[in-house]
């Protein structure tokens, strides 16, 4: 019996830290786009650069879930990505107000 009560025990801490990380990673992308519309990257022409586009080697504190997030959206092409990493907001993909 304690040995099937830790199994489900840690299958729910499992599920819990993937819902964790789900949720750490939505609002990353939420971030990231509203940080876009902010500084009006709408077309290749107005193109930003983004200091958190690539992962840092060493850093101390939590988690930085934006480098994986901008990566997801670009795969996903709600960004889009330009030679010398640039990012602009895919056409129609403009956010309508805040979340």
């Amino acid at each position: 019996m304690k040995i099937v009560l830790m199994v489900l025990i840690a299958i729910g801490a499992f599920i819990l830290a993937l819902c964790f990380a789900g949720w750490k990673t939505k609002r990353a992308c939420d971030f990231i786009l509203r940080d876009l519309q902010a500084k009006n990257a709408f077309d290749p022409a107005s193109a930003v650069e983004l200091p958190y586009s690539k992962a840092s080697m060493f850093h101390l504190g939590m988690r930085d879930y934006r480098p994986k997030a901008l990566s997801a959206l670009v795969k996903f092409d709600h960004i889009r990505m330009q030679e010398g990493g640039r990012y602009y907001l895919r056409d129609g993909h403009k956010l309508h107000g805040p979340s």
